[in-house]
């Protein structure tokens, strides 16, 4: 059994480094997203990109979906997008005389679905996505329909124009594997970048990776064992960010509301991912720490208190994290 878990594994590594190379094809910089966003597939979660306009976010999911041999399809959000253009429609067919109704399914039966500016359609919208990133089915006319395997959603989010959007509901939110927050390249990776976009010819991803191996490398995921003391780390770490069970003054104080048990899950099976791409066995306290911010940061909120005393969640969580080392 471990002979065949360190077997998989290593071929695991090998395409991780096949698809890290084929990315930065067509990604310039940015390792640390590329490496999240791979992470949150590999763990089998959804994740939410957030930057703003032209870094990439949509070329890089395209390029994430072309990589991993993934059935992709994409949504453009708009305040006029209704739950049928996302989840599908029952029309009224009517063959040799005979009446009925048929299902004709929408974007979201896919395996990588892109949801382009996700805060700009109304909350009756973004809801019809909570079934299908939770239960992997959508519902229409009271007959389920079961999405194809996998199935992940990265969504997209611009954090400047905030006129005419609806912010994503914590319920929602909390569905996301990650929150990857994407900057500004650095002058190398920008300067490769502009050599490699404005010629006669652009770069095209190989696969290196389907649906299938996706799915036993995210099988393999879960079979990676976990130290009992890395478990105490991020329990005390996920538990020490709610008000409620938190010791620390500035915690109880300033958070509104803390990170549920599904935080725990997503930094246990990120942090098993991590290791795996990077060719461990098994994950250590710097997978946690390296992921403890795209994990907590959307589960988590300041009250007004801590807003007016100019405490940031993202120093609060460092300050959590280094009460681990």
């Amino acid at each position: 059994m471990l002979d065949s878990v360190i077997a998989d594994a290593e071929k695991l590594a090998a395409s991780a480094v096949a698809a890290r190379r084929e990315i930065g094809r067509i990604i310039f910089g940015q390792q640390e997203v590329v490496e999240q966003s791979l992470v949150a597939l590999l763990s089998g979660g959804h994740a939410l990109l957030i930057g703003v306009p032209g870094l990439g976010k949509t070329l890089l999911v395209d390029t994430l979906g072309r990589v991993l041999g993934l059935d992709r399809r994409r949504i453009q959000f708009t305040p006029d997008l209704m739950p049928a253009d996302i989840t599908g429609s029952e029309v009224l067919d009517d063959t040799g005389g005979h009446r009925s109704f048929r299902f004709v399914p929408g974007p979201v039966f896919c395996q990588l679905l892109m949801a382009d500016e996700i805060n700009r359609a109304s909350p009756r919208t973004q809801s019809a996505l909570l079934q299908a990133m939770q239960e992997k089915r959508v519902a229409v006319s009271g007959v389920e329909h079961a999405l194809p395997a996998p199935f992940h959603v990265l969504a997209t989010q611009n954090p400047l124009e905030q006129e005419g959007t609806y912010p994503l509901p914590e319920a929602q939110l909390d569905r996301f594997f990650l929150s990857i927050e994407i900057a500004y390249p650095d002058a190398a990776a920008e300067r490769a970048m502009l050599l490699a976009t404005t010629g006669t010819q652009a770069a095209e991803p190989s696969a290196v990776m389907d649906a299938a191996g996706l799915m036993r490398a995210q099988a393999l995921v879960r079979a990676v064992p976990v130290g009992e003391k890395l478990v105490d780390s991020i329990l005390s770490l996920v538990r020490g960010a709610r008000p409620e069970t938190a010791t620390d003054e500035i915690v109880r104080r300033h958070v509104a509301w803390g990170p549920g048990p599904r935080a725990a899950q997503a930094l246990m099976l990120a942090s098993r991912a991590r290791a795996l791409l990077d060719g461990r066995l098994s994950p250590s306290l710097d997978d946690v720490i390296a992921l403890a911010q795209p994990v907590l940061r959307h589960r988590m909120a300041l009250n007004f208190s801590a807003r007016a005393e100019g405490v940031v969640l993202p120093e609060l969580i460092d300050r959590l994290v280094g009460q681990l080392v």
